[in-house]
């Protein structure tokens, strides 16, 4: 696969583990800043060279402590992405908590914005929190109900920060991969973040999203590759959430046949889990959220693990999973 944009180029040849930096924004519970600061730590010292955040993740919480965790890293030997689209501003009616997941003071609330003015904000504020003078990446977060705001104000905006250096690609992040689809073939993007849509448990991403990407040469982020939870232990009862919510029946079923046959073939479900996108060329990155340093290595092992070609020829031939993604390309 050629891909277009050299910053996405980059990040594809890597073809790595990418870190998620949502928890260290205290997603639904609290840590310290040492624990936040150790995980990237960690994680730097266990090869990994992207990290992604967002103004979402923490009211900026996650933008300030990785920007602190990376203050003394090469700036040339990693490259991190945040996302445009919610600006953070004072409450008029401050909380004692957020009420968007993050466990934060609720003196701060997110603002929908998706104008040109408002992307150029985004981009600066960011760049403030993080330290930094150049974001690699800008993903434009979560704009299902905000396509015609998106594509007249943000992508825009978007194309003229990277002929200005300000960023070196952008994209779009989203829980579906009909808009991406629609991202992909209307606009000059250079990369998708996919959430949830390209798993073991489902690969509703290959249909249209993944091929369109290859045709354009647009890279590709898979994140939300444990289901919320439920591929993330070697039992999926342990986590039996599935698309932030309890898993319905069937997605259990499903996911303990697939632990069962893991076990079989000596690996173990989140191994697998993680293997499943590597093993499609389209797939540039996968990114993982992680909040402890032990969380961290724990995902770099599972990235690590091989997982044998017969599991993977099993689970087609038993109706697992549709097709071995190493047959494509």
């Amino acid at each position: 696969m050629i891909i277009n944009n050299p910053v996405v180029r980059r990040l594809h040849d890597q073809r790595s583990l990418g870190f998620g930096g949502a928890p260290i924004g205290n997603l639904y519970r609290r840590i310290d800043d040492e624990t936040a600061i150790g995980a990237v730590t960690v994680a730097w010292e266990q090869g990994i060279r992207y990290f992604d955040t967002a103004p979402h993740y923490g009211l900026g919480l996650s933008e300030r402590r990785l920007g602190e965790a990376l203050s003394d890293r090469p700036r040339e030997e990693f490259l991190l992405s945040s996302k445009v689209g919610r600006l953070i501003r004072p409450a008029d009616q401050p909380r004692e908590l957020d009420d968007e997941g993050f466990a934060v003071p609720g003196d701060l609330v997110r603002v929908r914005d998706y104008s040109g003015d408002g992307i150029r904000r985004s981009v600066e504020e960011s760049l403030e929190r993080l330290g930094l003078e150049k974001i690699d990446i800008i993903y434009i977060h979560d704009p299902d109900d905000y396509w015609t705001e998106a594509f007249d104000g943000a992508v825009p905006m978007l194309n003229q920060l990277r002929d200005e250096g300000i960023i070196g690609a952008w994209g779009a992040g989203m829980n579906q991969a009909e808009m991406l689809t629609r991202f992909v073939r209307e606009t000059d993007i250079d990369l998708v973040m996919q959430a949830g849509r390209y798993t073991l448990l489902e690969q509703g991403g290959r249909e249209e999203l993944i091929p369109e990407c290859e045709r354009r040469g647009v890279g590709i982020v898979n994140v939300g590759v444990f289901n919320s939870g439920i591929l993330a232990n070697a039992d999926p009862l342990a986590q039996a959430k599935y698309n932030y919510e309890e898993a319905p029946s069937g997605i259990v079923e499903k996911a303990q046949k697939l632990a069962v046959l893991a076990m079989a073939h000596g690996t173990t479900l989140p191994a697998a889990a993680l293997a499943f996108s590597f093993r499609d060329p389209a797939i540039t990155n996968v990114t993982v959220g992680m909040r402890t340093a032990d969380q961290v290595r724990r995902n770099a092992d599972l990235f690590r693990q091989p997982v044998p070609d017969a599991f993977w020829a099993e689970a087609v031939d038993t109706g697992l999973i549709a097709v071995d993604p190493k047959t494509f390309g």
